[in-house]
């Protein structure tokens, strides 16, 4: 099991490591920075550094983990990656359908084959599929992900880079909202925070902020206005 440090998640799996940029919100991109530090220190999985693997050995790994938990799936990749073949989706989402007693989280850029796969999948009540959506450029992911089978759907509004202030929350479920973390952090402005916690409390779309970001970002915290924003979505299994 690997203990994760990400606010809104228990635990980390990943069946397939390593990705490639498709947005500006991939620019510091904490996967591949970690993936290429765990190369360097020859840590198995990360032979090519931060090259789309899969670990089919990883598959059942959840299964194992008695303790009920929130799992988020694929930290260090995109399960919808083009390099992965829907066969091995189909294993993911087939481990996540027998581990009844575990949520799964999935966040994905590639919110268009995310949706072409969709009718090829079948969905789990225990999975929570979301799509990363950090700026006006990237509104286009949310349709996508509503056109698709999954029970609760969410919003990655991380690293959030411009102000969103017309966000479609029309069959959301969720919505988390952070800024970038890391070296070379970009700045995120409070009033661009504020404005997505007070279109998701006119929608009563549950709202969480992960975290302010910056280059020490437990400096910083992850209060908003006094307080922390730790919502999650209702329903699911």
């Amino acid at each position: 099991m690997k203990r994760s440090k990400i606010e809104w998640t228990d635990s980390t799996w990943n069946p397939v490591t390593g990705c490639t940029k498709v947005s500006a919100g991939c620019k510091n991109c904490y996967a591949e920075r970690m993936a290429l530090r765990l190369q360097r220190m020859g840590a198995a999985g990360y032979e090519g550094g931060f090259s789309v693997a899969l670990h089919h050995s990883r598959l059942d790994v959840p299964l194992s983990w008695r303790k009920p938990q929130v799992v988020f799936v694929n930290s260090m990749s995109d399960l919808f990656h083009e390099d992965v073949p829907l066969e091995f989706i189909q294993k993911v989402f087939s481990t996540i359908r027998a581990a009844t007693w575990h949520r799964f989280q999935v966040l994905t850029k590639r919110a268009e084959r995310l949706e072409s796969l969709s009718e090829r999948l079948k969905w789990p009540p225990n999975l929570w599929m979301g799509v990363s959506v950090e700026a006006p450029s990237a509104t286009w992911r949310i349709d996508h992900l509503r056109k698709t089978k999954a029970r609760v759907k969410f919003l990655s509004i991380e690293p959030l880079r411009e102000p969103i202030p017309d966000l479609d929350l029309n069959g959301i479920d969720w919505a988390i909202v952070g800024g970038e973390s890391g070296p070379g952090a970009r700045a995120m402005e409070e009033s661009w925070v504020l404005d997505i916690r007070d279109q998701c409390l006119r929608e009563d779309v549950p709202f969480f902020f992960k975290q302010w970001g910056g280059v020490r970002k437990s400096v910083n915290g992850r209060e908003l206005e006094g307080r922390t924003w730790d919502a999650m979505p209702v329903g699911g299994a």
